[in-house]
């Protein structure tokens, strides 16, 4: 019996393979070239467009003339930050 048990524990410690290192994902840029960019510029500058919109309705709603005007400002700026960062994408993209 001493002797099957070894032969049987020896098969088993065989099959058993220590688990590959896993190395975790890195910000390089090979990987980031491999990244395909999923959301194009439109859907990106609509869904700004949209959620400043229904904002700027709130505070319309409320008369709110201060809100109404830091709402435009900022989206204005949003949407020009949002621009730079699309064209530095597309850039990176043409690569």
């Amino acid at each position: 019996m001493g002797a099957a048990k070894r032969f049987l524990l020896a098969r088993a410690e065989a099959s058993i393979k220590p688990p590959a290192e896993i190395e975790p994902p890195r910000l390089i840029l090979r990987a980031l070239e491999a990244i395909r960019m999923s959301r194009s510029r439109d859907r990106i500058l609509s869904n700004l467009d949209e959620m400043y919109r229904e904002a700027f309705e709130r505070a319309k709603s409320t008369q709110d003339q201060a809100q109404m005007s830091t709402l435009d400002f900022a989206y204005r700026r949003e949407q020009l930050y949002f621009e730079i960062l699309l064209d530095i994408r597309d850039a990176m993209e043409r690569r």
